[in-house]
């Protein structure tokens, strides 16, 4: 990896680069199609998947969330959204409160249907997580034209780093749909912990268990 790029800390002036890159990144992501439509295809479920992806970054940083990003000079190539476990529940709450403000733009955007979709997603999800305390990966993407230049590697071994230097967390768990993932992650020593079906969309959850060499 070129000394050109440098991983960083997103703030919220990050947010337009975010979205550019998140939404070209997710454009052909299973749950994202399952949830909003084909964002190729149709101008509506690329305007869903936005508000979505705004929401998001906007609810990292009410609930202490970390937006991390990739640069090359000033453009950003990748990014990454992590819980860490270090969010106390009157944070949650706190947090929850506030995000209840930015929650309503979303539902014009999202249906009924894709708001439940997505909460039994969240909610099956989670319950496979171990119940130790641990770092949960909420989304990871590289831009098309980045891909395959190590990007993508370099940004999940900041991940594997940053629980690794944290001595409360035990591991990185997080959740794809893409089968061809389930290989990538499995060289960076994640796991198979659970496979599972939300209607027909097949959820792989993994994990990385500290002590594990990548």
């Amino acid at each position: 990896m070129s000394h050109a790029y440098h991983v960083v800390r997103l703030t919220k002036s990050d947010k337009a680069s975010f979205l550019s890159v998140m939404g070209s990144a997710f454009a052909e992501d299973p749950l994202f199609i399952h949830l909003f439509g084909d964002p190729k295809l149709d101008n509506r479920a690329n305007k869903n998947m936005q508000a979505f992806l705004s929401f998001i970054f906007d609810k990292s940083f009410l609930l202490n969330e970390e937006i991390w990003g990739i640069y090359k000079k000033e453009s950003l190539l990748g990014a990454y959204v992590i819980e860490t476990p270090h969010t106390s529940k009157l944070q949650q709450i706190y947090g929850g409160l506030l995000l209840f403000g930015r929650l309503l733009p979303l539902l014009t955007h999202i249906s009924r249907k894709s708001l439940g979709q997505l909460n039994a997603y969240m909610r099956v999800t989670r319950t496979a997580a171990p119940a130790l305390p641990h770092h949960y990966l909420i989304m990871i993407g590289v831009k098309p034209d980045a891909q395959g230049t190590g990007i993508g590697k370099a940004l999940l071994l900041h991940v594997l780093e940053t629980a690794l230097a944290d001595d409360y967390s035990h591991g990185v768990a997080l959740d794809t749909e893409n089968i061809d993932n389930v290989n990538l992650y499995r060289r960076f020593a994640f796991t198979l912990s659970r496979e599972l079906q939300i209607g027909h969309l097949p959820v792989y959850c993994m994990f990385y268990q500290k002590g594990q060499r990548t």
